[in-house]
């Protein structure tokens, strides 16, 4: 993605972005274009810059929606409100190992972000502006196992590489990323390599250990992907101008923060074990400090702003400067998107460049 500076094309023709760029040419000029916003409608009253902003949210959104579907296909409620799959019983079970509500609580964690998509988009329409459209890279491979629909995806939970140092991040009471700090991974293992947060096929759901690492993988997932919104949407809030688009990223923030608390917690009570097929490790957190300990889910006080100022409970971190492409860095790294095409990539990259453009006017 650090290379890929092209053009963002979605589905809908009204896309600012969309006015005549090819691949290839697009990125740059859009970034130029929203550096110096100015009101995008006299009647709207909102810049370039928090249109840029609601499109990545709109886009982030979709892919997190995306994701989440996929879970709930196959080990939560279906219903109307989160129709889809027919569910896995095996990797429900699995699942509900870390709690036993975890199907309820994957139904209303898709419902959620099923609903911020809906909103943000309506809210650009109505203001006059592009609502975003991932339909054409719907490409990536379903799951095989039992309970998931055979459909084109947008991202990839079967090949992730899950970044952990949030666990610890937020039990260190003197380490900021914010302040150039690095933290160390609760789970090592997870840190490297590909591992399936999904059945791949119902070749997965035996022998029970190896299911159990696929949903202990799971767990450690859903709150990374949790705490990476609840960043981004308080380290863009620090960049728009209308304070109605402000109020809009102030409310749908918190939301992500609360599914952070929730999956942390769940996260906590996975069973520690060794995957038999892979070597995948999940260690016994407690016993090891409190970096690591399974029941301090309350963000621990740390620095903030300078090491001078007394320590804090904070959400971290939240450094405005390149904080959608970072979020966007972080999404490709994992292995989320691995198999998308690069116009997929190009896509993603305008649009964290336009968002990161945005100044506060």
């Amino acid at each position: 993605m650090e290379n890929a500076e092209q053009s963002w094309r979605v589905t809908d023709r009204r896309s600012f972005l969309l006015k005549g760029a090819a691949v290839g040419a697009g990125a740059i000029g859009a970034s130029r274009l929203l550096a110096d916003p100015s009101p995008a409608s006299a009647d709207a009253g909102l810049t370039d810059g928090d249109v840029a902003i609601l499109q990545f949210l709109a886009a982030a959104e979709l892919l997190e929606a995306d994701l989440w579907e996929q879970y709930n296909e196959l080990a939560g409620i279906q219903d109307r409100e989160v129709p889809g799959g027919r569910g896995n019983r095996a990797y429900t079970k699995a699942l509900s190992v870390l709690d036993e509500d975890m199907n309820q609580y994957i139904h209303d964690n898709t419902d959620d972000e099923r609903s911020h998509v809906r909103f943000i988009n309506a809210y650009l329409e109505a203001h006059g502006a592009g609502s975003i459209n991932l339909d054409k890279f719907r490409t990536l491979p379903s799951s095989k196992a039992r309970g998931a629909r055979q459909i084109g995806r947008l991202t990839n939970l079967m090949e992730l590489t899950v970044d952990t140092s949030w666990w610890t991040r937020y039990r260190s009471d003197s380490k900021n990323p914010d302040l150039g700090d690095k933290l160390p991974q609760a789970i090592p293992d997870l840190a490297v390599g590909r591992h399936p947060a999904i059945p791949r096929s119902d070749a997965d759901l035996t022998p029970r250990k190896h299911l159990q690492a696929i949903a202990n993988t799971a767990g450690f997932h859903f709150a990374a992907i949790e705490q990476g919104g609840s960043s981004l949407y308080a380290s863009l809030a620090q960049r728009v101008t209308s304070p109605e688009v402000l109020r809009i990223l102030l409310s749908i923030g918190p939301t992500e923060t609360m599914h952070f608390q929730t999956w942390q917690d769940k996260a906590g009570n996975a069973p520690p074990l060794t995957d038999p097929k892979t070597g995948l490790k999940f260690p016994d957190l407690n016993g090891h400090g409190e970096l690591l300990q399974t029941n301090l889910i309350m963000p621990e006080p740390t620095v903030f702003l300078d090491r001078k100022f007394p320590t804090v409970s904070i959400i971290r971190p939240t450094e405005t400067e390149g904080a959608a492409v970072g979020a966007a860095k972080a999404l490709t790294a994992s292995g989320l998107f691995k198999g998308q095409s690069q116009e997929f990539f190009s896509a993603v990259t305008a649009l964290a460049q336009a968002a990161d453009a945005a100044q506060r006017q």
